[in-house]
């Protein structure tokens, strides 16, 4: 399962480094937030491997970030231990307040026709009126309602 989350960068932790018996690794987590509705909510993710925390490195507090990531959770002596690993970090073009966006597509350049000589004049055209909404009934008449 991977989900997405278009966030922003709030603080970087240290990095942890240490030896397994496959050998050196490496971990770093990093707060961010997003919005839930009205209200901000933040969360920590962490990347795991020397590439993935030297991918974190290039973002500071601040950017605006697209993550994968992949929630699991382990239990351990009855326990129950969530982690969130950032698989994937990506710059997120951070959204004019405002300004709806809009994909960006290139569009070949479109030569304008001539119109033809002799082209009839448009028919105006009249304006289509919204049907009125059906009557509704309020008053105490014959009806089974027991209420």
């Amino acid at each position: 399962m991977a989900l997405e989350l278009e966030c922003n960068l709030v603080k970087k932790l240290d990095v942890i480094n240490g030896t397994s018996g496959r050998g050196p690794w490496s971990k770093q987590e990093f707060i961010v937030q997003y919005q839930d509705g009205n209200y901000p909510t933040q969360l920590v993710l962490n990347v795991w491997g020397a590439e993935k925390v030297a991918d974190l490195a290039q973002y500071q507090p601040g950017d605006r970030m697209k993550i994968s990531l992949t929630p699991s959770s382990r239990e351990f002596n009855g326990r129950w231990y969530t982690d969130i690993r950032a698989w994937k970090i990506e710059r997120a073009i951070a959204a004019v307040p405002g300004v709806a966006q809009a994909p960006a597509t290139v569009a070949a350049p479109v030569a304008a026709a001539p119109a033809p000589a002799t082209a009839p004049a448009a028919a105006p055209v009249a304006p289509v009126a919204a049907p009125a909404p059906a009557a509704i009934d309020l008053g105490e008449g014959d009806d089974d309602l027991p209420f």
